[in-house]
């Protein structure tokens, strides 16, 4: 991995908010912080290659919580990416980020959590708990960390959102040189070697990330847009159908639900896809309707309703473990599909047996 390019920190008043900024604020106090808390961050668009024209900065896309971090003096405050405060869930951060040596700054990262050495989505999850109790058991139990990766406003107070990333990253930099703490505040790294990013997205260590994303080293800091371009590392599985889910008021199928078989030939629902072409489903309805049989699934099951779900898009019907899929996802914890997948081909060729837990196990 290329080692962090070294730079001054940007001085001065700094520039006004730019006018992606003033439109999330809505006229909203900043409660004493340089910025409104209501400031969005910058987003990236999805792709499937990195871009090369132009000058590129490539960073790890990690695998946690987007994070704006705020601190005017005493006072300091954590933002989702949705705008909504995460302080109260990482009283640990709060902590952290108020006896640093910096008083003043808007900093932007990622909230992560590792567990047996390994970043744990799941484990960010159950911090969002109504419990105060409970949050701060977790807190001193598996300590979060924030990764930093740009900087919207510097120790100075001086506003950098205009500013080019690569006078935002020497900003950060100093400031990281400063103030970093090993396992609780941290710099990214970065490549401006698109070949290298390239291997980053097929073999970044323990998967940590889960893709890379592309910054113009030319372009300023614009808050709630889609001015970076992120790359998923994608994988692929061969699952078992074990049930099957209709379209929301139809008859026809809407959903696959999907199935691994664990070390005791138990099948557990992992996943689902719903990425089936329109032409395809009444064939598909039939096929699957004429294997339809209990139990489906042997082991861990799709639950019913949800306070999400209707109550028709909470029944599945079940099938006998005789069709394989394969599918192409882009995260798995906890032994199964964060998101819905997509439908690559049938595997007619593929023994439903052969379809473990193996090829979605973390690789070390």
């Amino acid at each position: 991995m290329a080692s962090p390019a070294q730079g001054r920190a940007t001085r001065g008043s700094g520039p006004p908010l730019t006018r992606a900024a003033k439109a999330v604020s809505g006229g909203a106090s900043t409660g004493g912080f340089p910025l409104p808390v209501s400031t969005a961050p910058m987003e990236a668009r999805t792709a499937t290659e990195l871009p090369s024209a132009g000058a590129w900065q490539y960073e790890p896309k990690w695998d946690g919580f987007r994070c704006l971090a705020f601190r005017s003096g005493g006072d300091v405050d954590l933002r989702a990416k949705s705008g909504k405060p995460l302080g109260r869930f990482f009283p640990e951060v709060i902590v952290l980020l108020r006896r640093l040596g910096a008083s003043q700054f808007v900093l932007d990262g990622e909230l992560v959590i590792e567990v047996d050495g390994r970043l744990s989505f799941d484990a960010l999850q159950m911090r969002l708990h109504p419990a105060a109790s409970r949050v701060q058991k977790l807190s001193q139990q598996t300590p979060a960390r924030l990764i930093l990766f740009d900087m919207l406003v510097d120790a100075k107070g001086a506003i950098l959102t205009d500013k080019p990333l690569a006078t935002r990253r020497a900003a950060l930099e100093a400031f990281a040189a400063e103030n970093a703490i090993q396992d609780k505040l941290e710099l990214s790294p970065f490549t401006l070697d698109r070949q290298e990013a390239e291997r980053w997205l097929s073999s970044w260590e323990a998967g940590a990330t889960d893709g890379v994303v592309a910054k113009r080293r030319d372009g300023p800091y614009e808050c709630g847009e889609r001015a970076m371009v992120k790359v998923k590392r994608l994988k692929t599985a061969d699952c078992v159908v074990g049930g099957f889910r209709y379209e929301s008021n139809g008859a026809l199928v809407g959903s696959l639900l999907l199935g691994l078989y664990d070390a005791d030939g138990t099948l557990n629902h992992v996943g689902f896809t719903a990425t089936i072409a329109d032409k395809e489903r009444p064939a598909l309805t039939r096929r699957l309707e004429a294997l339809c049989e209990p139990p489906g699934f042997t082991g861990k099951a799709p639950g019913g309703p949800s306070r999400w779900s209707t109550e028709r898009s909470g029944e599945w019907e079940p099938v006998r473990p005789e069709l394989v899929v394969e599918v192409r996802f882009d995260h798995a914890s906890s032994r199964r599909f964060r998101h819905g997948t997509k439908l690559m081909r049938w595997r007619p060729d593929k023994d439903p047996r052969q379809c473990t837990y193996e090829q979605i196990e973390p690789r070390i």
